[in-house]
């Protein structure tokens, strides 16, 4: 019972170890927050990756697929059994964007998916990250009415109605140019009229003057003022800019009227073409195939004036885009077709947002010739699987590998394999983290052995009492092992209340840090999340603290060693 007594009194009132607490305590609360946080950005990240990657992916060498994928899947769902959750089919190829913005061509790099909307939802978490809400419930290929995410603020108008706006400003576009077309004819032939006869146009009263430089003609006499470098036409809108663009109406006699102003989002503008008004096509009721983008791939996430986080959309679901993609075969060749932009895919990781688009496997099948027309029977690039939860996902890697080996043109994967560089990258980041912090409670370590080593000097005439009056060796040195044990408890006990402490209001003390010092600490531009995710694994907590104890009883031991070995005659007349 003395023991504890003295370490108990020790740790009262000897004020020197108060050092080595607070080095042990600032160490097990930097370890838990730092671990808190990198495992919840961490299992972020996984969820996101696993998010588009299903489980097992059996994907083909060959430009031109499996063409025998029906007798792969009855394979695997004999061989996987009741593990077994879903099945897909994918076709993957590289691909290029072309969207048409304030009349310039902007071409982005993509890895282009053709999905089956019917399987492809339950192998992977795709849905849950589009905008419209209807789809995810269920996945379609056709543009909404409206109502697109309805979560965001500020997001630009889409959908049909939008879609019915960009063609009636396109036809009103392309009316007025035919009748600016018809002007222009007009006055040239006016104009040759007048000089085959030999008159000047100013002694000419009967027929309509030619429009001056920096203005041009209409029907009723008026003039109508052009820019200096000639006539600009209303354009037809495609993206969007924040502000609100009125259109123009044209009456009978073409005086311009402005008319009232759009609703929805500002309009950038592009030239027209003829065959937008083509019969077979009307882009007021009629769509072309489908086509999901990454959110990155048509827009640019930043800050505007007022310093606040915006997306700028270069495009938006309502807008047709151009793809360029390659054909199935020995000797493929470039393939352009229109595609209508349903929806958008924001998962939050950059890799995904900014380089993904979906489109049907059926229609990219289709593109590229991956149907034979003989049988019908079609191709595809990769077999993706889903497993239950609790299935082991190495095991069923390894049992399908043997059964498809390489030879066959094809390799298996899970997902963890295929981003195992950046999983490793991240694991390696935590380990090393884990280890720098750890120095520190060994600092306090070495504090805790110099300071017990001061106090064994100390209190040599009392040890020698001690062990006078019958304390054995083993006693002694207890002592000082149990002063170590007090030390590293009552400074891991603290470091880790604090520490969950931090954790629990780290986006609340992030806020506070951004108000006094005028610099964001967690800026949502680069990592795309609302708040820092952290997420605290009770054994985490756990052996942190063992390991703040084990090293304060470490630094303890051999000063115990050395006041256990004092001989009691010695001690007494030490001075």
């Amino acid at each position: 019972m003395y023991r504890w007594l003295l370490c108990w009194r020790y740790l009262r009132t000897r004020y020197i170890a108060l050092a080595s607490v607070v080095s042990v305590t600032l160490g097990v609360a930097t370890l838990i927050i730092v671990n808190s946080v990198m495992d919840g950005f961490t299992t972020e990240m996984q969820d996101r990756m696993h998010g588009i990657l299903s489980d097992i992916i059996i994907e083909s060498y060959s430009a031109n697929g499996l063409p025998n994928h029906e007798s792969f899947q009855e394979r695997i769902r004999q061989s996987v059994g009741e593990d077994l959750l879903g099945v897909t089919t994918v076709v993957h190829v590289p691909a290029m964007v072309t969207i048409n913005h304030r009349g310039e061509p902007i071409t982005k790099q993509l890895n282009l998916i053709g999905i089956d909307k019917e399987t492809y939802s339950q192998v992977s978490d795709f849905s849950k990250y589009l905008l419209h809400p209807e789809n995810r419930e269920k996945l379609t290929f056709l543009l909404k009415e409206g109502g697109y995410a309805p979560d965001r603020q500020n997001f630009p108008a889409a959908g049909w109605e939008y879609r019915r706006r960009v063609a009636a400003m396109k036809k009103r576009n392309f009316e007025l140019q035919q009748q600016f077309e018809i002007e222009r004819r007009r006055n040239e032939e006016l104009r040759k009229q007048i000089s085959g006869v030999g008159t000047s146009p100013s002694e000419t009263n009967h027929t309509i003057a030619p429009p001056s430089s920096g203005s041009v003609v209409a029907t009723d006499g008026t003039l109508v003022k052009e820019p200096e470098h000639g006539f600009q036409f209303p354009d037809f809108p495609m993206g969007g800019t924040g502000q609100h663009v009125p259109p123009v109406e044209f009456s009978n006699n073409n005086s311009v009227q402005p008319a009232e102003a759009l609703a929805g989002p500002a309009f950038d503008l592009i030239p027209s073409r003829d065959e937008d008004f083509a019969e077979q096509f009307d882009a007021a009721k009629d769509q072309h195939e489908g086509i999901i983008l990454g959110i990155s791939v048509g827009s640019q996430r930043g800050r505007n004036l007022h310093g606040e986080v915006e997306d700028y959309f270069y495009v938006q679901p309502g807008d047709d885009v151009m793809l360029t993609f390659p054909t199935a075969g020995e000797h493929p060749k470039a393939l352009n077709a229109h595609f209508t932009v349903v929806d958008f895919y924001e998962s939050g990781m950059s890799d995904y947002d900014s380089t993904f688009a979906f489109v049907p496997i059926e229609s990219l099948q289709r593109y590229r010739g991956m149907i034979d027309p003989a049988s019908g029977l079609s191709s595809v690039t990769s077999i993706q699987l889903k497993l239950h939860a609790g299935a082991d996902l190495n095991l069923v890697r390894d049992m399908l590998r043997a059964q498809f080996p390489m030879e066959l043109g094809v390799e298996v994967n899970s997902w963890r394999d295929l981003q195992g560089v950046l999983l490793a990258a991240v694991q390696m980041e935590t380990t090393i983290l884990n280890i720098l912090l750890f120095l520190i409670i060994a600092v306090a370590g070495f504090g805790i052995l110099a300071t017990f080593f001061m106090i064994v000097v100390e209190k040599t005439k009392d040890i020698g009492i001690l062990k006078s009056l019958g304390a054995s060796s083993v006693g002694v040195a207890s002592v000082f092992l149990g002063y170590g044990v007090l030390l590293g408890a009552f400074g891991a006990g603290v470091g880790a209340v604090a520490g969950l402490a931090f954790v629990a209001n780290i986006n609340m003390i992030a806020d506070c840090l951004e108000a006094v010092t005028g610099q964001e600490v967690f800026d949502p531009t680069v990592y795309y999340f609302d708040r820092i995710p952290t997420i605290v694994h009770p054994m985490m907590v756990v052996w942190v603290i063992i390991g703040a104890m084990l090293i304060a009883v470490l630094a303890s031991v051999l000063p115990s060693i050395r006041a256990a070995r004092m001989h009691p005659v010695e001690a007494l007349r030490y001075e």
